[in-house]
């Protein structure tokens, strides 16, 4: 709505892989550009994982992402990593067209909101607020591998 802009608050980025897992997570102010953020969810999500333990991350092919991140500055950060970037651009395209994609990211974040102490900010300070929402994206990871070993099990081959 365009009359409560600029309110105080708190805005949670995230970035999510294709089945709706999230990779990344990063707590901003409500009133800041979603821009500005961009660099700080990307190089959360394809970092390298020091130590030799466990699989190597592998960064993702591309990235989909709405108007609110149409600027050079996101462009170049994913450039550089070599992520192609499919970002909806300002006043050409249609924010239709993106429907099917953004449908994951928004899942995600009904999933993170649906944790009661993220659905009404209790905390004074973001790191916080950012502590518990991660907590929360990791339960989230929990729950599916908990799903996909109960399923591996019902279903030897």
């Amino acid at each position: 709505s365009p009359v409560d802009r600029g309110k105080p608050g708190s805005k949670i980025h995230a970035m999510s892989e294709r089945g709706g897992l999230p990779l990344a997570v990063v707590v901003s102010a409500a009133n800041r550009n979603d821009h500005l953020t961009f660099e700080a969810v990307v190089v959360d999500a394809v970092a390298p994982v020091a130590g030799p333990v466990g699989r190597p991350r592998r960064r993702p092919r591309k990235l989909h992402a709405d108007k609110g991140y149409d600027y050079p500055a996101c462009w170049k950060v994913l450039r550089t990593r070599g992520i192609v970037a499919r970002i909806a651009r300002r006043g050409i395209e249609s924010a239709k067209r993106l429907g099917r994609y953004r449908y994951v990211i928004e899942r995600t974040l009904e999933w993170v909101s649906r944790f009661r102490r993220l659905a009404r900010r209790y905390e004074r300070k973001a790191a916080h607020f950012l502590g518990f929402t991660q907590l929360a994206c990791a339960m989230i990871c929990y729950r599916r591998a908990i799903k996909l070993d109960l399923l591996a099990h019902n279903n030897p081959k």
